[in-house]
């Protein structure tokens, strides 16, 4: 146990902490790096550069004639991935703190160094990306020390592309990161911190023994489900998984005892002995909080069983899903999905697409409401078809975010005007160092789910981060917007929106369905209404045949007899027809602007 450093390398997204990952394993000779990134996957995660799960591995060093075992596990930098960081840094005793020379230190890196310092891990800071040109290593280092407070020796310097500095972190993670701490002799106790779905094995889980010894055969149970297994192959995590006879304190590796069904196993459960349990289970994590909900419906009815089957081996994966059975009237049957971010949404519906080939339709996202009656009854609202009627609505209160945006001084004013015009309250600013602060918003959860971060992005050329946490619920004027065609509600497309937004758009919706939706036979009315009062409408004009075009000259009445006769068709055919809303209708609804 003496020789185990478990530690996770933390920073905000793009700093190169998965190619610092793929340096430490080719110095230690644990992978021949042959292509790209090596720990990183996911063919989503290579085509678009970010890590999207944490990734386990382990390594082997050698210092003053000693062999230690590392551990390392690699987390993501985006915000909406913020759930893997927590799980990550609870399995560690250390993390590697990773600050890109060129940017400084982001809006991701001090949320993640918080949750870390929170866990008491030991922090070595490294400043990557040292051998560009636009490098400002010494920069850097002072924010580093502002920020932490550490000595400017204990700061390393390094470039994960060229290998400097690989040698300095690895003897730093020896020499600084504590020992795991645990009694080999005490009951088993071992964290899950993760689990994936294999076809062929069921289910594997990864874990973490904080105390006792597992041997391969032993009977097991999972502490919190209750449920009993015997462990058939355990191991340790390298590319591939090695099987070994027993693992110890202090060891991070995987089990396989054949579990099918994916309910059984939940991340931050402990593992113990069925002969000789522990008498608690190990302080786990607190349970993710979803941030926006959208409705996820196959395309083909027939597929739901097989839906709700991916959703849940996804689940098993990612933790930070999940999942509720709701129907629809426009969709039939579906699921009402929790996120935690527009990215992540955006992820899984690729992933149901790769990963299980299913077709679905996402509806317009949307966060959860607090709805209080008349006799001050409060009710969760996660979809706007759900909200009571508004006579028996006494206020209701939307969830608000206390956003942290870390940017340089010359994009302060058009960041302002976006966030006020998210209906955003300045809580403060401060100076970071130099020409880069510090601003604090606190902004309703709904305003920034659809296309904030997008904005913010384009509007500061890249350089703004942002980060954020919620901050409670307050009342607001709330009204629901209903889109109807022909007169039916297409719940689909309802929204929750402040007043002050609806008028707007109500008639931006109405423009846009009437450019994506398909021309009928009959004329298709548009409108967006509040309750029963119509605020926009727009009308797809009806496909027309020349009926007149046989009656050449003659009397006027013979070709008033054929018009009548079409519009009498068309009206009838207006009684019976029904209205299809292409996928591509709710989609641009999320992009208005």
């Amino acid at each position: 146990m003496k020789h185990i450093r478990n530690f996770c390398i933390i920073a905000h997204i793009d700093h190169g902490k998965s190619t610092l990952a793929d340096r430490l394993l080719e110095y230690t000779n644990t992978i021949q790096i042959t292509e790209g990134q090596m720990l990183d996957d996911m063919d989503l995660e290579k085509e678009r550069g970010i890590t999207i799960k944490s990734h386990a591995i382990q390594m082997e060093y050698e210092k003053d004639g000693q062999k230690y075992v590392l551990n390392l596990i690699d987390t993501p930098g985006h915000v909406d991935f913020s759930y893997e960081v927590s799980r990550s840094i609870a399995a560690c005793e250390g993390a590697l703190l990773v600050v890109d020379a060129s940017q400084g230190v982001q809006a991701q890196t001090i949320s993640n160094l918080y949750m870390a310092l929170e866990h008491d891990l030991e922090i070595i800071p490294v400043i990557n990306k040292c051998d560009m040109p636009s490098a400002m290593p010494d920069e850097v280092e002072d924010e580093i020390v502002e920020l932490i407070g550490c000595e400017r020796s204990s700061i390393i310097r390094a470039s994960a592309r060229t290998g400097m500095g690989v040698k300095e972190i690895l003897d730093a993670i020896v020499e600084r990161v504590p020992h795991p701490k645990g009694d080999e002799d005490a009951p088993l106790q071992a964290l899950i911190f993760d689990s994936v779905f294999n076809s062929f094995r069921g289910i594997i889980a990864y874990y973490k023994i904080v105390n006792g010894v597992m041997r391969k055969g032993d009977h097991v149970k999972f502490f919190n489900t209750g449920m009993e297994y015997d462990a058939d192959e355990i191991g340790v995590l390298k590319m591939d998984m090695i099987p070994r006879q027993e693992m110890r304190t202090g060891d991070v590796g995987y089990i396989i005892s054949g579990i099918k069904t994916s309910s059984e196993v939940r991340v931050g459960d402990t593992i113990t002995h069925v002969s000789r349990p522990c008498s608690e289970a190990i302080e786990g994590f607190e349970e993710v909080k979803p941030m926006v909900f959208a409705g996820v419906y196959p395309i083909d009815p027939t597929e739901y069983e097989n839906l709700r089957a991916s959703l849940e081996k996804l689940q098993l994966n990612d933790a930070s899903l999940t999942f509720t059975p709701e129907s629809s009237v426009a969709l039939g049957f579906g699921f009402r999905c929790g996120f935690l971010g527009l990215l992540h949404m955006e992820i899984i519906q690729e992933r149901l697409d790769r990963e299980f080939d299913m077709d679905v339709i996402t509806t317009v996202p949307n966060v959860f409401y607090h709805i209080y009656d008349k006799h001050g009854n409060m009710t969760e609202v996660h979809n706007p078809s759900a909200m009571p009627d508004p006579t028996a609505i006494d206020y209701i209160e939307e969830p608000y975010i206390r956003a942290s945006i870390i940017t340089q001084t010359d994009y302060i004013g058009p960041i302002m005007t976006l966030c006020l015009g998210k209906r955003g309250e300045l809580v403060k600013q401060e100076y970071v160092s130099g020409n880069r602060v510090e601003i604090y918003y606190d902004i309703p959860l709904g305003e920034i789910v659809i296309d904030f971060y997008d904005k913010l992005k384009s509007i500061s050329k890249g350089y703004a981060s942002f980060d954020y946490h919620m901050n409670g619920f307050r009342r607001s004027k709330l009204i629901k917007l209903d889109i109807l065609l022909n007169g039916e509600p297409v719940d689909a497309l309802s929204t929750l929106t402040h007043e002050s937004n609806a008028y707007d758009l109500g008639r931006r919706m109405c423009e846009k369905l009437k450019e994506l939706i398909p021309r009928q036979q009959f004329d298709i009315a548009i409108q967006a209404a509040i309750g029963a009062k119509i605020i926009a409408r727009e009308t797809v004009k009806q496909v027309r045949k020349d009926v007149t075009a046989k009656c050449y000259g003659g009397d006027v009445s013979r070709k008033r007899k054929l018009l009548e006769k079409q519009k009498r068709g068309k009206k009838r055919m207006k009684q019976i027809g029904n209205v299809e809303v292409p996928q591509k209708a709710f989609l641009a609804v999320l992009k208005l602007d």
